[in-house]
């Protein structure tokens, strides 16, 4: 198993939300090996549990005084209630995993009042990867633990998108044509990394725009999709006012868009290398707790920075570019957001082999930003 960055907390309970296949039970039950483990996917126990939740007590020792994991916790969230006057009369602490908070929210229960800590889980990033990280095969499938060791990544990202995004969005309940919702993923998988326009998505997918809007609710609320906003903190110039959008994993993207003798294959390349930087990004920031949100900035003549993290540390432009051989072009936008934020560092990824700067700019390689990236943030 590949350590990764979240560090385990000991004192208090937490929930730990992210996507199927991101390593939630594997983390928890490595970092808690002393732990009551309970996974509400085994059927005796979450038929007992589903039937009365005042039954948890009985599954933990008497003076038991280390962590009690329930896994997949949105299978019953009634159970937040039991697990609320434990915590309050027994102090008992809890590990509570599942794939998103929103199936809780929409049974009325209040992620119990504060009382834990809420933490998330990524795909992998090229730092906890290590030596088994490989760039050519990360832009191509992803860094989802399955997905990476899988003999065949491209079959079970397949498999992922059936069971997960289309099956299991249906079995929750979460829409009711899932034809729909496959024709809007197909779709959507074109706005990854670009300006989301809802009309335009709903037009070529043939579905209401406020179906669209619900449904991009949806994959934001399951964590397997991501509405990057605009940077606009005291701003001098017009910029334009639509978030971008991203899938989590550049394989899951990969995997939803299709293919075929018109699309253009490098095209696909250089939106799965952008992605896999900001789920890096995105990871690295959360895990390691240092306080940057996320934006992009772009001006209403199309000058944009991919990606701009903005928090105490202060201000970091990233623009991420596929070729090999960068120059003055590939860091006008960046030039000029410096211009309007002397204070910002800015950063240009590129896909090269060679660290190098112009001007105030540093020029560095994927491979090295992505392995090197939390020292980037620092």
């Amino acid at each position: 198993m590949y350590t990764r960055l979240l560090k385990a907390p000991d004192y208090k309970s937490f929930f730990l939300f992210g996507p199927r296949g991101t390593g939630k039970t594997t983390w928890v039950k490595k970092s808690y090996p002393a732990a009551v483990y309970l996974d509400l996917l085994e059927s005796e126990l979450f038929n007992s549990l589903l039937a009365n939740p005042q039954r948890l007590e009985n599954y933990i020792p008497k003076d038991f005084s280390d962590f009690v994991i329930i896994d997949e916790i949105q299978k019953v969230p009634k159970l937040l209630n039991e697990v609320h006057r434990l915590i309050e009369n027994n102090r008992t602490k809890f590990i509570l995993t599942g794939s998103s908070p929103r199936k809780l929210r929409k049974k009325g229960e209040n992620l119990l009042g504060g009382r834990a800590l809420t933490h998330y889980m990524y795909p992998l990033t090229a730092v906890e990867l290590g030596e088994d990280f490989d760039l050519a095969k990360s832009v191509n499938f992803g860094q989802l633990p399955s997905a990476y060791l899988d003999v065949d990544p491209k079959k079970y990202l397949e498999g992922y998108v059936k069971t997960y995004l289309e099956e299991e969005i249906s079995q929750e309940g979460l829409t009711r044509n899932l034809s729909a919702f496959a024709r809007f993923l197909e779709t959507a998988s074109f706005s990854q990394g670009s300006v989301l326009n809802t009309s335009e998505v709903s037009r070529d997918a043939t579905i209401e725009r406020k179906v669209t809007e619900s449904y991009f609710k949806i994959l934001e609320d399951l964590l397997v999709g991501y509405r990057v906003p605009v940077f606009s903190k005291k701003a001098k110039r017009r910029l334009v006012s639509h978030p971008k959008f991203y899938f989590f994993d550049a394989g899951v993207y990969k995997a939803v868009r299709p293919m075929g003798p018109l699309d253009e294959p490098e095209v696909a390349q250089g939106v799965a290398f952008e992605s896999l930087f900001f789920q890096d990004l995105l990871a690295t920031n959360q895990s390691l707790d240092l306080g940057y949100k996320i934006y992009y900035y772009r001006t209403s003549m199309g000058q944009e920075v991919d990606f701009v993290l903005y928090g105490e540390k202060g201000i970091k432009a990233f623009e991420v570019k596929r070729t090999a051989n960068p120059d003055s072009s590939d860091i006008k936008s960046l030039r000029l957001f410096l211009e309007e934020y002397p204070e910002a560092k800015g950063t240009l990824i590129y896909g090269g082999n060679r660290r190098m700067h112009i001007e105030n700019i540093d020029i560095i390689p994927m491979e090295e930003a992505l392995k090197t990236l939390p020292d980037l943030l620092a």
